[in-house]
């Protein structure tokens, strides 16, 4: 069952305020509106949005964002400048694997804004991070400020979230394809070396004529 997403964003994002070297909102913007992002947002409607979120400033080893955590996905981000590492817990394995290292213009944390559920994945500032965090509470403003800038903004950020559907949807199609290969391989082989059956010569009931 989904969780209220306009309900009033958690306090749970523990980074340090921006330094006053940060970039200006103007560059967030920029990046907003940039062809390469998967938010294609004129640059007018980006700077209506940066003006609903607040910069903040992420020391390099830092988890912003952590696997499964259902108590902090109040809020979304976007790097501005510095790198972030992604990574995912898989089933029988310990340790993460890394999925992505992305920069600047990438965003963060846009599944949990939307439905309010566990985070799905663990990022890491891999380097320093100067970054935008738009809240809940700052996504419910701006439908009520700019309905037609956010319902263009969740437009796209659903796009995104369709764009790594079908990518993680290719991804599971090529394992089933390797499992089934792997599989067949370990069949024959555990045919080649299944021991030969003993033949067994059949036992005749005819006395012995020199007898």
């Amino acid at each position: 069952m989904f969780k209220n997403p306009f309900r009033k964003a958690p306090k749970a994002l523990a980074v340090e305020a921006a330094p006053d070297g940060f970039p200006t909102l103007e560059v967030a913007a920029e990046l907003l509106s940039a062809g390469s992002t998967p938010l294609p947002l004129s640059l007018t409607e980006a700077r209506i949005v940066v003006k609903y979120m607040f910069p903040r400033y992420i020391a390099e080893g830092t988890v912003f964002i952590r696997e499964g955590d259902d108590q902090g996905s109040g809020f979304m981000l976007l790097v501005v400048s510095g790198e972030v590492t992604v990574e995912s817990l898989v089933v029988s394995r310990i340790s993460p694997i890394t999925v992505a290292v992305l920069g600047a213009g990438s965003v963060h944390g846009d599944l949990g804004l939307i439905d309010g559920m566990a985070r799905s994945a663990t990022c890491t500032a891999s380097s320093d991070l100067n970054c935008v965090i738009l809240t809940r509470e700052g996504l419910m403003q701006l439908v009520a400020d700019h309905p037609g800038v956010s319902a263009k903004l969740l437009m796209a950020i659903a796009m995104q979230m369709a764009t790594r559907l079908r990518d993680n949807t290719s991804k599971l199609k090529k394992y089933v394809q390797l499992t089934k290969a792997m599989q067949e391989e370990i069949d024959h082989l555990g045919r080649l070396r299944a021991p030969a059956k003993a033949t067994t010569l059949p036992c005749s009931n005819t006395p012995d004529a020199s007898g």
